[in-house]
């Protein structure tokens, strides 16, 4: 039977002089999958728009564009939306293929599938690997071992050695020193378990979404004032496989998936360009209720 969320997730801007003109593209909309079905959703602007495009990106996120040419002072954005979710049949991850017939299959093999995973074993602006990542994935990927079975392994070894601790870092701090500092947000741990697999020559890919935390505070997810991020892993033999290292768990049904990209850069629920505003506070808050 699916479980039925119901999801607000409101971003504020608030400047200290009046922004003239902004364009705006937002990311907000959950995505259909097999697994997801979106029953209704809504976009919201304040002050008002006259219009909202809606589009399709590379990687088949959907994308509204709004512009705003009247003088404001503070931006309001807010997408409803209510989704169903298949729960997930557990895997016998160890049917998947050793890693290495993976990483050297990505080198040789040109099918349609295997190309669009191709593109996910590269660099990306937030998730660069380096000789110390690599060396840390490493225990996990022993000679032989199932792709997705050593990525469990990986998942729950970053959720036992890290610790979770918002505030900590910011968008664009180095993934060298979250390493050192053992610490950071799902975000951070997204990009570190991507640049880990990529430095091992695995495709794997950024996901944005949503975790439903239980009001008793028994949920997976580490909080319900923001948006979250886990990864998702390709394998040929069973597709893509989500992980969450925040958690330490693959994700069942309790993941509300927004989109995919190669990391946080080509997925952030909103961003834009504006002229004016000076300095400014931003708010998030994220309201997620089992239906």
């Amino acid at each position: 039977m699916p479980m039925a969320y119901r999801i607000t997730h409101t971003t504020a801007y608030e400047y200290a002089e009046p922004v003239s003109i902004c364009h705006n593209e937002a990311r907000l909309t959950p995505r259909a999958t097999e697994r997801q079905r979106v029953v209704r959703t809504d976009l919201r602007v304040a002050p008002s728009v006259q219009t909202i495009d809606q589009d399709r990106d590379y990687f088949g996120n959907i994308v509204h564009y709004f512009s705003l040419s009247e003088a404001h002072r503070l931006l309001e954005v807010t997408a409803a939306s209510e989704v169903e979710l298949e729960p997930l049949e557990p895997s016998d991850l160890a049917l998947s293929e050793p890693w290495e017939e993976l990483r050297d299959a990505m080198r040789a093999e040109r099918s349609r599938d295997d190309l669009a995973a191709l593109e996910l074993t590269f660099d990306s602006p937030h998730a660069r690997p380096d000789a110390e990542l690599v060396a840390f994935a490493t225990p996990s990927f022993s000679p032989g071992r199932a792709i997705l079975e050593a990525t469990l392994d990986l998942t729950r070894r970053i959720h036992r050695d890290f610790k979770y601790q918002p505030g900590s870092t910011h968008v664009a701090t180095p993934l060298s020193e979250v390493l050192r500092a053992r610490r950071g947000v799902c975000q951070d741990f997204a990009h570190l378990e991507i640049a880990m697999l990529r430095g091992l020559g695995l495709p794997a890919r950024y996901v944005s979404g949503y975790v439903y935390s239980r009001p008793n505070g028994e949920g997976v997810g580490p909080s319900m004032d923001a948006s979250h991020a886990w990864v998702s892993v390709y394998s040929a033999r069973m597709g893509y496989v989500d992980f969450d290292p925040t958690n330490g768990s693959v994700p069942t049904d309790e993941h509300v998936t927004l989109g995919w990209g190669r990391d946080f850069s080509d997925v952030s629920p909103l961003k834009g360009v504006i002229l004016g505003g000076g300095d400014h506070d931003v708010r998030v808050a994220v309201e997620m209720i089992r239906v």
